[in-house]
């Protein structure tokens, strides 16, 4: 039975943090989705947790993976957001549709993300519909040479319609 208490609407209205697309590799595998649910959650030892739809095919694959990637999205990145936020890996292969190069342990590296990391997974969280994947870093993105461009917010990407089944 469904735990019963406030739904957080309003709370989570107030809220309008970064956007991400996180990818796998696990075997022959490749996935990818859009993800708003994530946050730095430990400094020493430095760790990151990305909550992960469990109807989505990236978490299929994510189940089977040691690392996943986390891609930083930029405000005039909307497009690579929609790619990975409203189709399914079920159905479409994303990666033939954006640039992209295997990273540490064959996690895919988008060439269209600046600001991104590979973390190890140590773990895995239950939360409901979503499950969060622990990570701790491995590699991570050169440091931009310049000034960093404002993030993709939830705010700014409210309106897609997820790709994967409901």
């Amino acid at each position: 039975m469904p735990e019963a208490g406030p739904d957080l609407d309003a709370f989570n209205a107030a809220l309008n943090g970064p956007v991400y697309v996180v990818t796998v590799a696990s075997g022959d595998k490749r996935a990818g989705c859009l993800v708003a649910f994530a946050s730095q959650c430990s400094i020493d030892p430095p760790r990151f947790v990305v909550w992960l739809s469990t109807a989505n095919h990236t978490h299929a694959v994510a189940r089977g993976a040691r690392h996943l990637t986390v891609h930083l999205l930029h405000r005039d990145q909307r497009a690579l957001a929609e790619l990975f936020g409203c189709r399914t890996g079920n159905s479409v292969d994303k990666f033939a549709r954006t640039g992209w190069r295997p990273g540490h342990d064959g996690s895919p590296v988008l060439s269209d993300a600046a600001d991104w990391f590979t973390g190890r997974i140590v773990g895995v969280l239950p939360g409901g519909d979503h499950e969060g994947f622990l990570l701790s870093p491995v590699e991570e993105s050169p440091p931009a040479p310049g000034p960093v461009a404002p993030p993709l917010r939830y705010a700014d990407v409210r309106d897609l319609e997820p790709g994967h089944p409901a």
